[in-house]
């Protein structure tokens, strides 16, 4: 069979992570047939589950913030206690030091403050950031984990929120989105919702029925955040059929979905639990449907329904292929995909082999520009190096925009060209190869890269500009700056 090297470039750098370096063959293996190589990963199921020593279950980790923050807490009554002491005590006297105030008094030098070790939500964020990043370097191909990332980043939550939502980050991933990522999206749809990292990013857990026991005894309302990003961001988007007065429905629907405290009284600390108390009783009206009254399974049918609405097909659809083709998505491809998640209801595994056997997506010019993430793990395979602390990775995408994990709201990161390729995130990028490159270059040869990465499917601008730099440390910046490295 034929080789062709253009066709595995964009299996590797549009559907994966790009082709890793070493020893791997990666763009070799891909050029005898493109399609089946990106496909390869979509029969492996179970490799998209993530497991790792030390990482644990969200109840797991909310029973150790609690236990932390009780830490904290008792550490700084104690600390208060002590100050006050002091305070009441009896003053030193001054007069046993009469050179104290004299202006040449020598002053010892400061101390170095030494650094504070890592709590365990610091511990537990770097550990989950470091399995995702390892997985994503050795992956063959990586299209599976680039599917993992495209819907974290579509059901997304925000590190920032909060100690919770810090160390539940990582297993949010894990729990609520890896294991659907080639199945329903139904089933994806309730496990997010229900996941207690979204309930606590979107404040469920305040959220009272009006007419539930615990909102007339606390006097409190409906929080609206939650049924609104279900709505406009999760299933039907914008212009999706929905009204203001839909997603008052649903946030009463969903009243009850919250999570256990630190005391336990409704579960295990952390887990995610229904509290009948805050449940708005009685049947309600959503999208012209009446549900009936039924406590939790009232919500679960809800989302079922949200879940096959035309609106949803269309809306996951056009995300889909903007994602992985255009910023511009094809409208041929759009309703293909579309037609596949309705007819096999809502199977994403059969939706990304529809992308893949679809010809636009491999004719479509490679203009869509590498985020800050794929970028950084795109370099880090090519270099052939296992990232064996994550430091390196968080800090460089806290500089490019993209902190892991921590969009700048409910919508995720931006994921067109606009968002990427201005000329300020341009310049980082640029510090960050300069940086790699004076780090590794002296040790690499930047043209046996550019085998790796591309072979005789890089342009020749690309190969004669790594030719004439002044040193390897400049071509290694220069190769990882170049068109086949930022763009998919």
């Amino acid at each position: 069979m034929a080789r062709d090297t253009q066709a595995a470039l964009v299996a590797l750098n549009r559907f994966g992570f790009g082709a890793r370096g070493g020893v791997s063959g990666d763009l070799i293996n891909a050029s005898s047939d493109p399609r089946g190589f990106v496909k390869a990963e979509l029969a492996r199921p179970n490799g998209v589950l993530l497991e790792a020593p030390g990482l644990q279950s969200t109840p797991q980790l909310g029973q150790a913030v609690f236990a932390y923050q009780d830490q904290v807490k008792q550490a700084r009554e104690a600390a208060k206690e002590i100050a006050s002491e002091m305070a009441e005590a009896k003053p030193a006297d001054k007069t046993a030091r009469p050179d104290a105030m004299e202006p040449n008094a020598a002053t010892p030098p400061a101390a170095k403050p030494s650094p504070q070790p890592l709590n365990v939500i610091q511990k537990t964020f770097r550990a989950e950031a470091l399995a995702r990043l390892q997985r994503a370097t050795l992956a063959e191909c990586g299209f599976t984990e680039r599917l993992v990332a495209f819907w974290s980043n579509h059901f997304c939550i925000s590190a920032s929120k909060g100690e919770l939502a810090r160390i539940w980050a990582g297993a949010f991933e894990r729990e609520a989105i890896r294991p659907h990522v080639l199945g329903r999206f139904a089933d994806m749809l309730k496990g997010v919702e229900q996941h207690p990292a979204m309930l606590f990013f979107l404040d469920n857990q305040q959220s009272l029925g009006p007419n539930s026991r615990a909102g007339q005894n606390r006097k409190r309302g409906l929080n609206e955040n939650l049924a609104r990003e279900i709505m406009e961001l999760h299933t039907l988007g914008v212009g999706g059929g929905y009204t203001q007065g839909d997603v008052t429905s649903l946030a009463r629907i969903i009243t009850g979905w919250t999570f256990a405290g630190r005391q336990g009284r409704l579960g295990p600390p952390g887990s995610f639990v229904f509290n009948v108390n805050a449940h708005q009783p009685g049947p309600q009206a959503l999208l012209g449907k009446t549900y009936e009254a039924a406590g939790l399974a009232q919500g679960e049918a809800a989302l079922a329904d949200l879940a096959r609405h035309p609106s949803t097909a269309n809306f996951i659809a056009a995300k889909f292929v903007r994602h992985f083709v255009a910023d511009d998505p094809p409208p041929a491809l759009v309703a293909r995909l579309r037609d596949a998640f309705v007819k096999t209801d809502g199977d994403l595994k059969v939706m990304a082999t529809t992308l893949v056997d679809s010809d636009e997506a491999w004719r479509a010019p490679m203009t869509k520009m590498r985020s800050p993430y794929d970028f950084l793990v795109a370099s880090g395979r090519l270099l052939a190096r296992v990232p064996e602390d994550p430091s390196r990775y968080l800090n460089g995408l806290n500089l490019l925009g993209q902190p892991l994990w921590s969009p700048p709201g409910p919508n995720g990161f931006a994921d067109t060209n606009a968002a990427w390729a201005a000329p300020e995130g341009i310049k980082l990028r640029l510090d960050i190869a300069a940086q790699i490159g004076a780090r590794l270059g002296n040790n690499i040869d930047p043209l046996d890269l550019l085998e790796f990465a591309a072979a005789d499917a890089a342009s020749i601008e690309t190969r004669k500009t790594i030719e004439r730099a002044e040193s390897r440390q400049q071509a290694l910046a220069l190769l990882l700056m170049s068109p086949e490295m930022q763009r998919r």
